[in-house]
């Protein structure tokens, strides 16, 4: 059968947290921060839940950690990302603490069954604006995001780590009617693994096809085989979140089912770039095509990437 045959017909991804976790607190102060109160929900992260912070007392506007609203990220004790401590993601965000695209963390502490990250808040995520503009962007716009997503990937990259989970709404735009809000960001850190080891040297290479990390829709083909994730992980994933972008659809949705996963695998190994890149300027299936065939160890060449979709 071989690897594809092997892939676990239940498996779906990322399980969110169950819901039977304890209410998320009113009030917020950690790690030395002023009081927040928690106002409406953002979203949901691989493992955590980001909800809108807005400071109490004091009505100055401010930015950074003297903003009026930031971003809280709560992630429950017993969650996957909480290994008996403080989340994975956390350590991830130190690491790449101050890099361009990645927001900034000013606070962070345990409060009650709660640890709680402290952020920037941001704007819409691209699946936002891509919906708000009829669910297609023009290729100009796409090319632009591109440029943008390959220099953030670059970063994250250089300081030894693979995001793992590329997608629409991980890429955020900075706050509306401020300075950033032209500016992209990645965020969702919670899947991220290091490529590169305390050695400096790549890490080895292992398959387990009964685990996947990341989300069906724009995972690689790799990830879809329980490959160890690279660098060209992050960038086949940049591809299909591109084409999405453009064309409004990727040739593998709308598989449902316990065996979605298996599905969705099958038709990306058999779809050519050509195919998937129709309707497409052809500077896409150059990009798609160049990802799809880097090696597991391979260094990716950034600015001939960026090169190709601004020529």
């Amino acid at each position: 059968m071989g690897d594809i045959g092997r892939l676990s017909a239940n498996k779906v991804g990322v399980q969110e947290e169950e819901a039977n976790t304890p209410p998320f607190p009113e009030k917020v102060q950690v790690g030395g921060s002023p009081v927040y109160k928690v106002e409406r929900k953002l979203g949901k992260g691989g493992f955590g839940q980001v909800f809108v912070g807005r400071r109490v007392g004091g009505s100055e506007r401010g930015s950074g950690s003297g903003a009026l609203e930031v971003a809280l990220k709560f992630e429950h004790r017993t969650s996957k990302g909480c290994n008996y401590g403080p989340p994975y993601e956390w350590q991830v965000y130190s690491a790449l603490g101050g890099s361009h695209g990645v927001p900034r963390v000013h606070f962070k502490g345990r409060q009650g069954d709660y640890y709680v990250m402290v952020m920037d808040m941001l704007g819409p995520s691209l699946w936002d604006a891509w919906n708000s503009s009829g669910q297609a962007m023009s290729s100009e716009m796409v090319a632009c995001i591109a440029v943008e997503s390959i220099s953030i990937l670059e970063k994250v990259h250089s300081k030894g780590y693979v995001h793992g989970d590329v997608k629409p709404e991980n890429f955020l735009l900075g706050q509306p009617a401020t300075p950033q809000e032209k500016k992209l960001y990645l965020v969702d850190l919670g899947l991220a693994t290091k490529w590169k080891d305390t050695n400096g040297q790549h890490v080895e290479y292992d398959q387990r096809p009964d685990v996947f990390r990341g989300t069906v829709r724009y995972a690689s083909v790799h990830a879809h085989l329980g490959r160890t994730a690279s660098r060209r992980d992050d960038l086949e994933s940049l591809a299909y979140t591109l084409i999405f972008l453009h064309r409004g659809r990727l040739s593998w949705q709308g598989y449902q089912g316990d065996n979605k996963s298996y599905l969705v695998c099958k038709k990306k190994m058999s779809t050519s770039p050509e195919i998937l890149c129709s309707y497409c300027p052809p500077p896409f299936q150059q990009f798609l095509e160049t990802v799809v065939n880097l090696k597991f160890d391979e260094e990716p060449n950034y600015s001939k990437l960026i090169s190709l979709l601004t020529g």
